[in-house]
């Protein structure tokens, strides 16, 4: 009996844990209808945009900025029966949520993202929840994905190289070299590389992409310029041929699609 009993509230405490990770959204346009699924450990914004889905704030607003191979983005209440032509997608400063930037979470195609400020006004990343974005990126090769990461991490190992080895150093060095004395030099550059590695794997700004990213890079596809930038607090599980259908609409010089695509957003569970 007592195990029975143990096994009936482990049931029911594993209900509740599926159905707090299971909240599903549905983002219904007049290209077609998308769900997302939010993520359970970015509970801020997936409470902050739940309850604004729910007030009805983002129906009948436009996805105001399209543009092919990088997003569509939509939800700001300035967009609301805008006139063509209109600048829009002003955000809301009352709408700010905490970033919840979580490293094994990156921008592959279909992922749900919150917008924010540059990082000059907006140090601390906090997210505008007002309105949202949805990648749409493209297909890398890992050739592509291989010269993103030498990009960013070649020049952070050059100045840590420089830090270490000041003419000094290379003087040192080369008086040993020439003085022959191969102990002393194999000693001297060796505590120098150490420090060089020790450096460049503490640094936080270096690029390696994990196998999952590769995985989805090159495959689904998506935009890893953006990984660590932004806050993505749920991903696609269908329509993705809509993003592709609204990625695709032609835009005016403010990347407006000439055909408003209006948004009404529902909370499925």
């Amino acid at each position: 009996m007592f195990r029975t009993g143990l096994l009936i509230v482990f049931i029911c405490l594993l209900g509740v844990s599926v159905t707090a990770q299971s909240r599903v959204i549905e983002i219904s346009t007049n290209y077609g209808d998308m769900r997302f699924r939010l993520y359970d450990d970015t509970p801020k914004h997936q409470k902050a945009f739940i309850e604004l889905a729910n007030e009805g704030y983002y129906d009948g607003t436009l996805f105001y900025r399209v543009i092919e191979n990088f997003l569509i983005q939509g939800g700001s209440k300035s967009s609301r029966n805008a006139p063509p032509g209109k600048r829009i997608g002003y955000g809301d400063p009352d709408k700010t949520v905490d970033d919840e930037i979580l490293k094994h979470y990156f921008h592959k195609k279909g992922s749900l993202c919150a917008p924010r400020q540059p990082d000059e006004v907006n140090p601390f990343k906090q997210s505008d929840i007002s309105q949202f974005f949805i990648v749409k990126g493209s297909v890398h090769t890992s050739g592509a994905l291989d010269t993103m990461e030498m990009a960013v991490n070649v020049p952070i190992r050059k100045k840590i190289v420089e830090k270490y080895m000041t003419p000094e150093v290379r003087e040192q060095l080369k008086q040993l070299k020439e003085e022959k004395k191969v102990k002393e030099f194999r000693e001297l550059a060796g505590e120098i590389k150490d420090d060089i590695e020790t450096d460049y794997n503490l640094n936080p700004n270096t690029l390696e992409f994990s196998d999952a990213q590769r995985e989805a890079y090159t495959t689904v596809g998506g935009y890893p310029e953006l990984d660590g930038k932004y806050t993505i607090f749920g991903e696609c599980i269908s329509g993705f041929d809509v993003i592709d259908k609204i990625a695709a609409l032609k835009t005016d010089s403010n990347n407006r699609p000439y055909n408003d695509v209006k948004i009404k957003v529902n909370v499925i569970k």
